[in-house]
């Protein structure tokens, strides 16, 4: 891990995986699929290749995508 769009995208990530983790162990809500995190994580991976690859802005521009998707389609705050 050796720029910052590995340590953004990785951060990003384990947030997407703990939000997961928590909806898994409690009830289940009626749309939360695990199909629903999958663009998030793609996203991710696709943001850590294009900032390493030398394409900041267009890395930049996905990672904020995915955390507002992440918000705003799977609400994190929300039980």
């Amino acid at each position: 891990m050796n720029g910052i769009f590995d340590w953004l995208s990785t951060a990003l990530f384990a947030w997407l995986a703990l939000l997961f983790l928590a909806r898994s162990t409690g009830p289940r809500r009626p749309r939360d699929e695990i199909w629903r995190y999958l663009p998030p994580a793609a996203g991710c991976m696709l943001a850590n290749q294009l900032g390493s690859r030398g394409a900041p802005l267009v890395a930049t521009f996905i990672l904020v995508a995915v955390t507002v998707s992440i918000i705003a389609l799977l609400r994190p705050g929300m039980r």
